[in-house]
């Protein structure tokens, strides 16, 4: 007698957000392709960060606002693995979990994106006092720091909402990711890819990060074909100087990562709110070494003085 056994099937947590959706439903899919014989469902669920859209990210305090519940999840297994944007994603993940696959990143910078009475302006020629929305403090402090005749507001909400809000002419312009726009097939509103020289991206930018179940080994298994190892490596160096710093996804620390050959390249920055003071440095070393050059580098901005500039902020 012979007994079937059915592969079980894979159940992916994603947030509710367009965004979110797109991107797992593209790792879904991506898995399918590949394993066409098992099954991968998608099970959405509310993150608080999507829930609390009238205080600014940055007061609310939690590091985990767009990954707890899918965390808890996963370690109540109603789920196998969650689809983050790894910028959402803390470096310090709970206990049992680990970040199971990096993606290709997408361009990891940030765009510019104008109400139509500004149009073909950029940065550089938007009038004083024009006001700029974003809701990433990494992005307020560079700008502010590049730009400080321009006058600055929190915007939430996703990317269609902050869009609705700077088309009715609640701002001059916002500041958005490159890669969430072209996930969404909005690359058209780029008005400006915002140079690295004038805003570091944030750490993980343009990449999905996988997260499951560290004793999962058959997730484990099938999450390495999308592994993207240029990207991972890129990542894990700023994930650590990120770490190093302890800083959460809610501070003026910014990042770009280049790799040439064997040897990886890590640009940091630490900032204050007001863009007075900004910390910059870099490093280079072997890629196989990349946590620890993302460690040395924050060590290096914090002799300069980033300690004391990131205790000011947590101080409030």
């Amino acid at each position: 007698m012979t007994v079937s056994t059915v592969a079980r099937t894979i159940r992916i947590g994603s947030r509710k957000s367009q965004l979110a959706l797109v991107q797992t439903h593209w790792v879904q899919g991506e898995l399918q392709a590949h394993f066409p014989e098992r099954q991968f469902d998608v099970e959405t669920m509310s993150t608080q960060g999507d829930k609390i859209l009238d205080v600014a990210l940055a007061k609310i305090g939690d590091k985990g606002l767009f990954t707890k519940e899918l965390e808890v999840g996963m370690i109540e297994k109603s789920i196998d693995l969650a689809v983050h944007s790894l910028k959402d994603l803390p470096t310090k993940l709970p206990e049992g979990l680990v970040l199971g696959c990096v993606t290709k990143r997408e361009d990891p910078a940030d765009a510019l994106v104008l109400n139509a009475k500004h149009q073909g302006q950029q940065l550089d020629t938007l009038p004083e006092g024009a006001v700029i929305g974003t809701s990433s403090l990494r992005r307020l402090a560079q700008l502010r720091h590049h730009y400080p005749h321009l006058t600055f507001k929190d915007v939430r909400g996703n990317v269609n909402t902050r869009l609705a809000k700077l088309d009715a002419g609640e701002y001059d312009a916002i500041v958005l990711a490159v890669a969430g726009l072209q996930r969404l097939g909005m690359a058209e509103r780029i008005h400006q890819v915002i140079p690295a020289e004038i805003s570091l991206h944030a750490v993980g930018q343009g990449a999905l990060g996988i997260e499951c179940r560290g004793d999962d080994a058959e997730v484990l298994s099938l999450l390495k074909v999308l592994e993207d190892p240029d990207t991972r490596d890129r990542c894990l160096a700023e994930r650590a100087f990120l770490r190093q710093l302890e800083g959460g996804c809610q501070v003026p620390i910014g990042v770009n990562t280049q790799i040439e050959g064997e040897q990886l390249t890590l640009t940091g920055m630490v900032a204050s709110l007001d863009g007075q003071q900004l910390l910059k440095d870099n490093l280079t070393g072997p890629r196989t070494e990349a946590e620890a050059l993302g460690q040395r580098l924050a060590e290096q901005l914090r002799a300069q003085g980033a300690g004391e500039i990131l205790a000011e902020i947590e101080r409030g």
